[in-house]
């Protein structure tokens, strides 16, 4: 299955589930196989179409190295439900499925599933709550002191001074003839600078497909550029919609562990494993992923640019998309991303599970309490996990704060004051700075330029030891001979003839010649 086969675009995840078991119904081997006395041709027992569907997925981007064989196994318990394979007798529906010599085969009916048809009246509506609700939510400082607390999104009187100071008032005092800048005016601008720039790194026409602009709340956006720890973590105003305090302080133990660890609460074999249950067991308990729902079709299509030739794409995707997200959201988010880094990367940290690492465990116990779909998808679980590990690997750069946006969002008011465009939301002639990214290749021109590289280097480590005249001709010897097996191709190429060989050592015979044989002298018998 080719890494770029799935576009972006809605239903990604179920378009990604028809990739799948397209792949796996050309590509899985099928063969003759006897049971109770029996030959049926045809088909594959469980433990063959776990280890060819378990290579497939870890080799493919949208999944990654970090799937388990557990989870192609729950995966092939899902087809088996869908009847994108059945026993060999014909039975499906159930999901009785083990890693084991037990027959399935393909049924003669296509396994695609149909993609969901849009109702707009229905989208429209719920986008219009939603606005409604947004607009409920939140109330400017200036405008109303007495806001009702929700979503822990309160500006304070510093940062919602400073915000205003440093984007509204700006050049007004020299420009008598500007046009005045509301705070709507700023709202609308950090909407669609945001979506601009998220529109060119993602390298699509447009991003109607994936994300409706009015679901995109420039508060939130401002509240997590500015509200922030010296770290970069989002600050609360309102306490109420922070962490419990018991959460965080058992997150704090299992992030510094040892070091944190307060000698003066009672400790105990398997202490460590109550203290992370006790913190799974909440993040698993919220309402919604801390992705939230309506954010679920953004963050699965980002999942198609994790490539090893694209990874910075995908870094700077994910830093604009997680600032979208409710700053209680983001908050949790950072927060549990730094403590399951820090715990993976942990080498005195005891083992958790019987069974798994604690990446693994990581991975395993938090994917769903990231991402998942308000209406459950069978990847789900897989797709999730490919971007929580990814988000581990890449947190700190992915969750800390872009200072281009801010001044990209000023340049943008100021053309907009001085009537270059007419409304924030023209993208008439607004020259924002972008970003200049290498050429994007394909995934074979990245391994070919991958192997080219590679091979570069090993062939100049040959030349070192063959330019490298301090070292002794038997050491020498001995240092080729063992490159030779390792790489016999490049070893070949620079050395094509024995002759060629010989003539580093200064044509000396690489044998040694046989010693003379000398003949024993026959004894005599004395006797007579």
């Amino acid at each position: 299955m080719e890494n770029q086969g799935v576009p972006p675009g809605p239903y990604r995840a179920t378009r990604l589930w028809n990739e799948v078991t397209t792949s796996f119904r050309a590509g899985m081997p099928l063969r003759k196989h006897r049971q109770h006395f029996k030959k049926y041709g045809n088909c594959f027992t469980a433990g063959e179409a776990v280890d060819w569907l378990y290579d497939l997925l870890r080799n493919n981007s949208n999944f990654g190295p970090e799937v388990t064989r557990q989870q192609t196994i729950q995966l092939l318990r899902k087809f088996l439900k869908n009847h994108v394979i059945e026993d060999i007798k014909g039975k499906w529906g159930s999901e009785n499925l083990d890693d084991n010599s037990q027959l399935f085969r393909f049924p003669a009916n296509s396994p695609l599933k149909t993609l969901p048809r849009r109702h707009p009246e229905l989208r429209k509506n719920r986008i219009e709550n939603f606005s409604k609700d947004k607009d409920s939510i939140f109330k400017l400082r200036n405008l109303s002191r007495r806001t009702p607390k929700k979503h822990g999104l309160h500006f304070s009187q510093e940062n919602a001074e400073k915000m205003n100071c440093e984007i509204i008032n700006e050049h007004q005092e020299n420009s008598i003839d500007n046009r005045e800048i509301s705070q709507k005016d700023v709202e609308e601008a950090w909407r669609y600078v945001i979506l601009i720039y998220l529109q060119t790194i993602l390298g699509v026409s447009s991003l109607e497909e994936v994300i409706n602009p009015k679901q995109v709340i420039p508060q939130c956006i401002m509240y997590n550029m500015t509200n922030t720890s010296k770290h970069g973590v989002v600050i609360l105003q309102d306490k109420s919609d922070d962490l419990p305090h018991w959460v965080l302080s058992a997150m704090k133990c299992l992030a510094n562990w040892p070091r944190s660890n307060d000698m003066n609460n009672p400790t105990y074999v398997g202490f460590e494993r109550d203290v992370f249950r006790t913190i799974a067991d909440y993040f698993l308990d919220l309402p919604e992923p801390l992705l939230t729902f309506e954010y679920y079709e953004l963050f699965v299509n980002i999942l198609g640019l994790l490539q090893p030739h694209l990874e910075r794409v995908a870094i700077d995707a994910l830093q604009l998309c997680c600032l979208l997200l409710p700053p209680p959201n983001r908050r949790r988010l950072q927060l549990l991303m730094r403590m399951i880094s820090r715990m993976s990367q942990n080498v005195d940290m005891p083992q958790l599970h019987d069974a798994m690492g604690t990446r693994s465990l990581m991975i395993h116990t938090f994917s769903r309490c990231v991402l998942r779909c308000a209406e459950e998808v069978d990847l789900d679980e897989l797709l999730a996990a490919r971007l929580v590990s990814f988000l581990m690997d890449h947190q700190q750069e992915i969750l800390q704060v872009p200072s281009y946006l801010q001044t990209a969002v000023e340049k943008h008011l100021d053309y907009l004051r001085k009537g270059h465009i007419k409304n924030p939301g023209d993208g008439v002639i607004a020259p924002l700075p972008t970003y200049s990214y290498c050429k994007q290749i394909s995934a074979q021109e990245f391994d070919e330029q991958k192997v080219s590289t590679s091979q570069a280097a090993v062939a100049e480590l040959l030349e070192n030891i063959i330019k490298n005249k301090s070292l002794p001709v038997k050491e020498k010897r001995k240092k080729l001979k063992q490159f030779q097996k390792e790489y016999p191709l490049i070893y070949q190429k620079r050395f094509p003839t024995s002759e060629s060989e010989a003539a580093l050592f200064g044509d000396k015979p690489t044998i040694k010649q046989p010693m003379l044989i000398l003949r024993k002298p026959k004894f005599r018998s004395l006797r007579y």
